[in-house]
């Protein structure tokens, strides 16, 4: 706290004797995209306001000038300007012309942000904690029972990942039935399960999946990522159905699952069909993994273009230096186009193949954006395989999609002069 106040004085003292702004730019001449969102929240963090200038030189940040800002950039290393008061007023007229597609929002207050996350280790990584942690943002865990516990009250933004809610353990029985590291997360999901009253994991997901939605109706801003999409949604449909296998429940499935599944409770998806197989590595066909033809070299998605004065939610999810992203596969790698519920907003889409990986939706009072793929950096992450060294890829258009909807939460819409 006085470290935050001193920090407060001393910028004032600072902005009355010279009015100068740090710029930080986040086009190609961002020497690190990732560490500059960084370094943005953890101005918010001292209680300054930081200006986001949409579809500015790929989107970049504006903060009144000082030197501990300063070298906060130089030593995360994120490149950044020094520019005179008369500049920033300029860049401010320029973004205000109404025929300009840019726009500033202003970003007033760090989100308190968690990961739901399991705490038993399992042989993959999580894109969203890695590039919270390379950039320095902090985050806390969540799980079953802080869920169950209410303790998402505490935060604004929530992020699902390799996730699995419809209680099938990742539908990995086919492949790892016989691995320790399986084996073992059956059992600790089975005793989390009866511990907090229920009688299967499915049920015990269906409630958590409850709570998170509860979370986003009141305010919250939900993001997914991999297969913590569409299992959240089939979970969310089939509640009172029973969708799993004797070797995840102990009993068999519903045969007429399909036709009992109520899509009137979902988030994205709709009219969706469940792969009845429990030795098939998929959970139902919102998911193209299977049925996309696409060449490696030749898989790219495409960012929309909206209008940042008049659509600004849609503009910073999409703030990038590059339009068109590197496509990257997961559990759920994209999401069938012809099964999304009206009102959903495609932030970005494959059109040769038919399939949307970025799409977002209001709920309540609140936000969800689901984000295809399991590591924009790693095309075909595999269980076993090590996590991506981030440091190596300081400049990822994929990995700030991520970090454009951390920083989302802090935004609050400046009016325009009419």
């Amino acid at each position: 706290m006085k470290t935050k106040l001193l920090l407060l004085f001393l910028l004032a003292s600072v902005c009355t004797a010279r009015a100068a702004y740090i710029l930080i730019p986040m086009d190609e001449q961002q020497s690190n995209h990732l560490k500059a969102y960084g370094v943005a929240y953890w101005v918010l963090k001292q209680d300054v306001e930081v200006d986001w200038l949409l579809n500015y030189r790929g989107g970049s940040f504006m903060i009144r000038q000082f030197s501990q800002i300063e070298n906060e950039c130089r030593v995360r290393g994120v490149s950044f300007q020094v520019i005179a008061d008369g500049q920033a007023a300029n860049i401010l007229q320029d973004i205000a012309n109404p025929e300009v597609n840019q726009d500033l929002v202003k970003l007033e207050k760090a989100p308190k942000i968690c990961v739901y996350t399991p705490p038993n280790k399992l042989p993959w990584d999580d894109a969203v904690t890695m590039v919270l942690t390379y950039a320095e943002i902090p985050f806390d865990k969540v799980y079953d029972e802080d869920v169950m516990q209410g303790k998402l009250l505490l935060y604004d933004w929530l992020h699902l990942h390799h996730e699995d809610f419809t209680g099938q353990y990742g539908k990995f029985y086919a492949a790892y039935a016989g691995a320790a590291w399986y084996q073992n997360d059956v059992k600790l999901q089975e005793e989390m399960a009866h511990k907090l009253g229920f009688d299967k994991v499915s049920q015990l997901k269906l409630a958590v999946a409850q709570k998170i939605r509860d979370f986003t109706v009141g305010g919250g801003f939900l993001f997914a990522m991999c297969s913590a999409t569409d299992s959240y949604d089939i979970a969310l449909s089939a509640e009172g159905v029973d969708i799993c296998e004797s070797m995840f429940d102990g009993d068999g499935a519903d045969p007429g699952m399909d036709s009992k599944l109520d899509f009137s409770k979902t988030l994205a998806f709709r009219d969706f069909s469940i792969v009845k197989d429990p030795m098939h590595y998929e959970y139902s066909n919102i998911d193209m993994t299977e049925t996309r033809r696409i060449n490696k070299n030749d898989d790219f998605f495409s960012l929309f273009s909206f209008s940042a004065k008049w659509d600004p939610v849609p503009t910073m999810l999409c703030q990038d230096h590059e339009q068109v992203i590197k496509g990257f596969m997961g559990q759920t790698t994209a999401f069938n186009k012809t099964l999304l519920k009206p009102g959903v907003l495609v932030l970005g889409e494959t059109k040769q193949t038919g399939e949307v990986r970025y799409i977002h939706g209001e709920y309540g009072k609140g936000t969800w954006t689901f984000y295809g793929g399991h590591d924009p950096e790693d095309y075909q992450h595999m269980v076993g395989d090590p996590p991506t060294d981030l440091a190596l890829h300081p400049n990822s258009p994929g990995y700030r999609l991520i970090l454009n909807n951390v920083l989302f939460p802090a935004a609050k819409k400046k009016k325009q002069k009419t």
